[in-house]
């Protein structure tokens, strides 16, 4: 691998962070990353609308070659895990729409990854995310959490660990 784009997506309904990464010969590079807010009054049609606009917008304008996004977690209320499985549909859909495979891993890997510690505080990866890719602040924990993907993924690539697409 010498040159790799990935755009990693921390998906959430009301707050889904974003990070394109450029990866070339072993050095890290930043392009764009942020977060989609949703306003708590809006409507889940509207919120999974915006979520789905903008993901195909960072796809067409980047033109990444993978997306890195966070697994499925388990949560007590059902509610709460049908909400997040429609936001993480409206991310999917524009990556399936693009032709983008797609990688998952879990928060825990992304974060061993990052901090080089799974059980690391969201703090913690901002921190280690503004130092892996020389920024000047750190990045929203949305963001820095859709960075962490994206250099989990590039790091997984490192290791030869058979990672394959969901």
């Amino acid at each position: 691998m010498s040159v790799l784009k990935v755009l990693g997506v921390d998906t959430s309904l009301r707050s889904t962070g974003y990070g394109v990464l450029l990866a070339e010969n072993g050095r890290f590079r930043m392009l764009e990353c942020g977060r989609i807010r949703n306003a708590p009054a809006l409507p889940l049609t509207s919120c999974l609308r915006q979520i789905h606009s903008k993901i195909s917008s960072l796809i067409e304008v980047h033109k990444p070659d993978v997306m890195a996004v966070e697994s499925v977690i388990y949560a007590k209320n059902a509610s709460t895990m049908l909400v997040l499985g429609e936001a993480r549909g409206a991310v999917l859909s524009a990556a399936a729409a693009a032709s983008l495979q797609v990688y998952e891993y879990e928060p825990r890997r992304m974060k061993r990854a990052v901090c080089g510690n799974a059980l690391a505080e969201k703090s913690q990866v901002q921190r280690m995310v503004k130092v892996l890719l020389s920024l000047d602040c750190e990045p929203q924990n949305d963001a820095a959490d859709a960075l962490g993907l994206a250099i989990c993924h590039v790091n997984s690539l490192s290791i030869l660990s058979g990672d394959k697409p969901i």
